[in-house]
């Protein structure tokens, strides 16, 4: 059994600082006092660890608030909707044409094909570029008065799907220096206008009362980063904040039933093992480690149900892919690990994360293995594991979570070229199987090469899928209107109430 009388009292002892960061004037203390008038108080796991710029992992923060939007959305069914292009037509194989609904962004200036372009065209410039463009040459150009042309270089079928990418938010003019940085601050087109950001502890967003999609029903959203998840769990419980976004499971039973809202999602949790260097370069201890890893200990222990056991990059929300998976092609034999020594590293904003790298841990040192545990909060790890510096990290990626489309994940998780590799696999019989996947344009056919292309990946041992998450959103029972999707990309909108 897990000791968990420590974390409750840290918890209570962080309560009074988080009653004062989420004090506010515009609101009440008690929900018998809350109305549409009372701004919303917000707890979010993960602080913003690149200044809130919309090309990496900040921008679901940013969509999720109802900062920033795109040409397109994703609609239920996870396919393309209009945003701010309100229509689109493929005029050829490599060229659509979007027409733009009048809009205005956060300054004031008008929503203009111009300005979607340039904002098109900086995102293409960006370093590194974001994982939504992986593989993909985009020129964007005005067309008229309401018109955007883009053209790709190779047939791109899923356009409109990765233009709902968070990462492509189209923001005005002034956001962009000469230098590649990007301010979000007042300069996006969303329902909330971002006005303040205290550097990763904290933000104000207030109403923008010209959004096009209608007035926010809340005038403003406070926002407090609390990487500590028993301290989110706490600080809903007590009435202090009235969304608390990613609760630990461990602290799910402290919450009033009509408060715990478990949504199915595209998040699949997976140990990704380094194969440019270290012990994971040799394929047969990739192979070896897979086998010592016991996928239903960790859904049934350390997520007390609220996960199924890992069956492949993508879980039971991507509701096709069970009935086209094939079985991973081209593994190694496994060797003997002979105390082989690693170092495995996680995050702890996902508080389940360091829960699982211990079991692991010990997994794997029962196969043989001689593992250390390292474990930081996420900003301060990102750049490390994109640079492949640990030899084995355990990650929560939603796979459809840049684009929408499945084979996204694949060319930015793990091909040569992929912005997000931290696996470090370069496999030329990958590459090839994610490239024809890219190149389908039936949705049916690409479900197939996608799934093929998974078998590949999976062949490597690169990856080892380990469960796919329920994700627990503790939501105040005043609260009304909080949006909550597989895709993890919304939280807060217009009908968005206390």
């Amino acid at each position: 059994m897990r000791r968990r009388t420590r974390p409750f009292l840290a918890a209570l002892a962080l309560a009074p600082l988080l009653a004062g960061c989420f004090a506010s004037g515009g609101g009440t203390d008690s929900a018998e006092g809350a109305d549409a008038g009372s701004r919303l108080r917000v707890a979010l796991a993960f602080p913003p660890a690149e200044n809130l710029s919309p090309y990496g992992a900040d921008s679901t923060i940013l969509s999720r608030l109802g900062v920033t939007e795109g040409l397109t959305a994703l609609d239920a069914n996870g396919a393309a909707a209009p945003a701010l292009a309100s229509s689109w037509r493929q005029e050829n194989d490599r060229t659509w044409l979007f027409t733009l609904r009048e809009a205005t962004f956060q300054d004031g200036s008008t929503v203009t094909p111009a300005a979607v372009a340039a904002a098109l065209t900086h995102a293409t410039q960006a370093k590194p570029v974001p994982a939504a463009l992986v593989g993909v040459t985009l020129t964007a150009k005005a067309d008229g008065g309401t018109g955007v042309r883009i053209t790709t270089g190779s047939p791109d079928p899923i356009l409109p799907l990765r233009l709902s990418s968070p990462s492509l938010a189209v923001l005005a003019d002034k956001a962009y220096s000469k230098q590649g940085e990007v301010d979000p601050v007042g300069t996006a087109t969303g329902p909330f206008e971002l006005t303040k950001v205290m550097g990763t502890t904290a933000a104000t967003l207030d109403r923008y009362d010209d959004y096009w999609g209608g007035r926010a029903q809340a005038p403003g959203i406070d926002v407090k980063f609390v990487a500590d998840g028993t301290a989110r769990a706490s600080a809903l419980r007590t009435d202090q904040v009235d969304l608390a976004e990613a609760v630990p499971v461990s602290q799910a039973a402290t919450l009033d039933k009509a408060t715990r809202k478990a949504t199915a999602t595209t998040r699949t949790t997976s140990l990704l093992l380094n194969t440019r260097k270290g012990p994971f370069k040799d394929a047969a201890l990739r192979a070896t480690a897979r086998q010592s890893v016991d996928t239903s200990a960790l859904a049934k222990g350390v997520y007390e149900g609220y996960a199924d056991a890992g069956t492949g990059i993508y879980g039971p929300a991507v509701t096709w892919a069970a009935g086209k998976r094939t079985e991973p092609v081209g593994r190694a034999k496994a060797a003997k690990a002979d105390g082989a020594r690693f170092t495995l590293a996680t995050y702890d904003n996902r508080p389940e994360l360091p829960e699982v790298a211990q079991v692991l841990k010990q997994q794997l040192e029962k196969a043989g293995f001689d593992v250390t545990l390292e474990v930081r909060e996420y900003s301060r790890l990102e750049s490390d594991a994109l640079a492949g510096k640990f030899d084995a990290f355990v990650l929560a990626r939603n796979t459809l979570v840049d684009t929408g489309d499945p084979v996204s994940v694949l060319a930015s998780d793990y091909t040569c070229d992929g912005g997000y590799n931290i696996a470090r696999l370069c496999d030329k019989d990958v590459d090839r199987a994610v490239a024809k996947a890219e190149g389908t344009a039936d949705t049916a056919e690409r479900q197939d090469t996608a799934m093929a292309a998974e078998a590949r990946i999976l062949g490597t041992d690169a990856v080892v899928p380990l469960v796919h998450q329920r994700i627990i959103t503790g939501v105040g029972t005043h609260i009304r209107g909080a949006l909550l999707d597989p895709y993890e990309r919304t939280l807060v909108g217009v009908g968005t109430r206390r």
